[in-house]
């Protein structure tokens, strides 16, 4: 494996200067080895973050002027305080005699920050010698409340997740069947998602879900058209039946000869059948409600729509549109909505139609007695070009890119291609994007999942045009991001689960622990890492976890048994060591899980052939294995339920690898409906596994 390349290390005042901006001069990839930074990277993260810092005078002019302001200042921009616990220590730092003023968000006005309800608050505090500060005030539960038992559910990519109505890909009213039947039938507590975020349209369209326009909205090509209720009016019977044709034969396409999942024909088929059911008339009660989601979206939908519109004429990367038009509080931009009005509120009648088919979904599971419901996925990040970055430019870091340092997976590290917040800006603003962002997905989620939970401490920042090797990490607010988010789960009652796998910085996992936040457990991944390496036994697993067998950027558990992972990297040249090698150590990891599972007596016959040996044998094994952690939340990869043997993503690869793009299939590749997912004898045995279960720790 080769390292990083050398690079100029930063001097010291560049360090103190980087340090007081929260930029890192070096990280330490494991506890033993420490790696500097290049002084090339710190500078640009510095710039990004509105620092001069292009030479040794202007390092020690930014170096004196930040100086100054911190000793100066009276408050930070954000403060934080933990309801019951004791004053927070920026406002017990304050000159004796500074008297405090609360504007809360219920409009009282308080004098201390005693009995403060949760809410983000204005505060203001006049120092005896005059000076005044302006800062907000966020005060959070201490902890996210404990879920009450232990449940399981099922993991799943929507849009593989086909029934005899898709139109050629999993929809919205697929997921409400889904978890209708889960929860009524199986006695399941969930079901996750990928993330429904919206997609950057183009041709074609990147069919990742963890690279979206805008996190904030969801894609409209998830909706059930034949459920907006404006559908049953339009008044063309053979173009109704035309519509409906082509959608058989989408479906047909992909279920029963071969083809992949094509979101572009299935957008260009909905897009079609959604502007005939814009033109029937909202009667008065859907107006009404219409306009109130309108209303309470306000300028973030507006922007929204907007940037939709003007992708249809200009393109979906705004950064090449007329440069008037590229300033979303423009003149130009401002004069570019009203010519595109109609436009503008398709859009946004898009957002309001998926917006209940989510609500709808989430009702269903909730009804049908989940205690969670639907588990929705946060990503990272949004595409550079996309409709949050447009909106949201002062909050995102130019010319950066989110990504991660070489490890022992990656030598040549990762950019995922997503602008990160800045978090100065965040930190001005009282977190007021990421607040609006965590309140629109808590609306629709029992719980959330948050991608690469470690974000909300630091995250790594490639310079554009560099590669990932040329990095550094930049620190958040963490405190404060945690927060906030403790403060919207909170009022949402809902759940948050954190992915928290690969390297994780020391006192990360305590911390989320701390707030309530739950982490995920791979099962072939926890192993005894302080001690022997041998696989951890269940009793030391944590409780406060989703503790699965596999996810969608793993090798379903099928494939892992088989070894059939490693024949298909070999097959797609990725493989850095020669095959039997990889074979050898493959097996050899899979093989040691097997002993311990038979060892714990987990490994039973299936069907009463008493044939320990099985594939089928092994997956209720490893399940039977979740349960005996205490874990308290268990997820099936529902693939795993039919044997599938693919990965729904094969990270490394783009053109190579069909990913996002397959249905769920059966051990031979057959797509299964998500009627015959409901009907699988396979499927209902793994269930059974979870459902005969006691408590945790009993199985």
């Amino acid at each position: 494996m080769t390292g990083p390349r050398p690079a100029a290390p930063p001097d010291e005042e560049l360090t103190r200067l980087a340090a007081l901006h929260g930029v890192a001069t070096s990280y330490r990839p494991s506890p033993d080895r420490t790696v500097t930074a290049s002084a090339t990277a710190v500078v640009r993260a510095l710039g990004a973050l509105g620092v001069d810092a292009g030479g040794p005078e202007a390092v020690r002019a930014a170096l004196a002027a930040r100086e100054a302001e911190q000793a100066g200042r009276l408050l930070p921009p954000t403060v934080v305080h933990w309801h019951g616990d004791t004053t927070p220590a920026a406002l017990a730092a304050l000159p004796p005699g500074t008297r405090l003023l609360v504007e809360t968000e219920q409009g009282e006005s308080r004098a201390s920050v005693e009995h403060l309800p949760p809410g983000v608050h204005a505060v203001t505090a006049t120092a005896p010698d005059g000076r005044t500060a302006h800062a907000h005030l966020v005060v959070a539960p201490p902890r996210l409340p404990t879920p009450t038992g232990r449940s399981y559910g099922l993991l799943v990519q929507l849009y593989s997740l086909l029934s005899g109505r898709s139109w050629g890909m999993g929809d919205l009213g697929d997921l409400a069947e889904l978890a209708g039947w889960a929860g009524r039938a199986l006695g399941a507590g969930f079901v996750q998602v990928n993330p429904l975020h919206a997609a950057v349209p183009g041709a074609p369209t990147d069919p990742s879900p963890y690279r979206p326009s805008s996190r904030r909205f969801p894609d409209p090509v998830h909706l059930r058209v034949e459920d907006v209720p404006e559908f049953a009016y339009l008044g063309d019977p053979d173009r109704v039946r035309g519509l409906l044709e082509r959608a058989g034969r989408l479906r047909e396409a992909v279920l029963e000869k071969g083809a992949l999942i094509d979101r572009d024909a299935v957008w260009e088929l909905k897009r079609e059948a959604l502007e005939l059911v814009a033109q029937v008339p909202l009667g008065p009660g859907r107006r009404a409600a219409y306009c109130a989601f309108l209303a309470e979206e306000g300028k973030a939908l507006e922007d929204h729509a907007t940037w939709c519109a003007l992708a249809e004429v200009y393109g979906s990367d705004w950064h090449r549109w007329p440069e008037g038009l590229r300033d979303p509080r423009s003149g130009a931009t401002a004069r570019a909505r009203a010519e595109l009005m109609d436009r503008v509120d398709f859009h946004s009648r898009l957002a309001w139609l998926t917006d209940a088919q989510l609500t709808a979904a989430q009702r269903t599971a909730r009804e049908a007695g989940m205690p969670l419901g639907i588990v929705h996925d946060l990503a990272v990040g949004v595409h550079p070009g996309g409709a949050d970055a447009w909106a949201q430019q002062e909050y995102l870091a130019a010319g950066m890119s989110v990504g991660a340092p070489p490890d022992a997976f990656n030598a040549r590290g990762q950019d995922w291609g997503l602008p990160p917040w800045r978090p100065d800006r965040l930190a001005e603003s009282g977190y007021a994007p990421y607040r609006r962002l965590l309140r629109a997905l808590f609306r629709h989620a029992g719980a959330l999942r948050i991608d690469h939970v470690m974000g909300l401490f630091r995250l790594w920042w490639v310079p554009q045009g560099e590669p990932p090797t040329e990095g550094t990490y930049v620190r958040y607010d963490a405190e404060a991001m945690l927060a906030v988010l403790v403060l919207e789960a909170s009022r949402a009652g809902a759940v948050v689960i954190g992915e928290d796998l690969g390297t994780v910085e020391p006192g990360v996992r305590e911390a989320l622990r701390e707030r309530g936040v739950h982490g995920t457990s791979v099962l072939w991944f926890e192993r005894d890492w302080d001690g022997d390496g041998r696989p951890l036994p269940p009793d030391h697993w944590r409780a406060d976890c989703l503790a699965t067998a596999t996810t969608h950027d793993l090798p379903s558990t099928a494939a892992r048994l088989t070894g059939e992972h490693v024949e298909l990297r070999d097959r797609l040249g990725l493989l850095a060591r020669p095959l039997e090698e990889e074979r050898a150590e493959a097996s050899a990891d899979t093989g040691e899980w097997l002993e311990f599972l038979a060892r714990l007596g987990l490994l039973h016959g299936t069907g009463g052939s008493g044939d320990t040996s099985s594939e089928e044998a092994e997956i209720q094994a490893v399940h039977r294995f979740l349960l005996r952690t205490p874990a308290r939340m268990i997820g099936i990869w529902l693939p795993d339920g039919v044997g599938d043997r693919r990965p729904q993503n094969l990270p490394g690869t783009w053109d190579q690898y069909p990913n996002w793009r397959l249905p769920i299939a059966d051990a031979e590749g057959r797509p299964v409906t998500l009627e015959e997912l409901a009907a699988s004898p396979r499927l209902h045995a793994l269930i059974d596994v979870l459902r005969d279960a006691g408590p945790a720790g009993t199985s």
